[in-house]
């Protein structure tokens, strides 16, 4: 029989309120706690604490406070990363993110859902599906992006979006739920 953790790492249905799931989230928060009181000024130590908390991190990654996230080793950043102001990542499953991307203030981006059931969610169970976001993505102010998304690379996701399904490379997305409104070039294609 599997452990609620191992679930969890499988990408099963597991348990939230298990200790050893409770334990990884415990570690993230402390990490998160620091990298929040830690001067803006001091990058050197800000860079160590973004490397202790992510499971990779490109050049130059910034995290403005507060940031929270629910697992830490599941995030992935590319190079000349930003998160802004009140970032929340609940990497139950990996969150994988390319280079040059900045994230907008009091954004969510969650893999984490719950049972449509009742009984499911009185048992505490969790459900996960990674999210993906490519190079050069600009996700506004305000935004929230749902488990199991894919969002291509160049993309804007307007202030205020719901991301709930895929979005193509070279657009901007907006609204609730987010859709395309406009082709972008891509100015930097290699």
């Amino acid at each position: 029989m599997m452990t609620e953790l191992e679930k969890l790492d499988a990408g099963l249905e597991f348990c939230f309120a298990d200790p050893e799931v409770e334990a990884r989230k415990g570690n993230a928060v402390a990490l998160c706690r620091e990298l929040n009181s830690t001067p803006h000024t001091d990058r050197a130590r800000q860079r160590e604490l973004i490397a202790a908390l992510f499971g990779t991190a490109g050049e130059n990654a910034t995290v403005l406070p507060f940031f929270q996230c629910d697992n830490g080793r599941n995030i992935h950043v590319g190079r000349e990363f930003l998160a802004n102001y009140n970032v929340t990542i609940l990497d139950v499953a990996p969150v994988r993110i390319g280079d040059w991307c900045m994230i907008g203030p009091n954004t969510l981006i969650t893999t984490v859902n719950h049972p449509l059931s009742p009984m499911g969610r009185r048992a505490r169970l969790s459900q996960v599906k990674s999210v993906t976001i490519g190079n050069d993505v600009w996700i506004g102010g305000g935004c929230t992006i749902l488990p199991g998304v894919t969002i291509g690379s160049n993309v804007v996701v307007a202030a205020g979006a719901v991301v709930t399904k895929d979005v193509p490379d070279n657009c901007v997305v907006a609204g609730v739920p987010a859709r395309k409104i406009r082709d972008l070039e891509d100015d930097v294609s290699e």
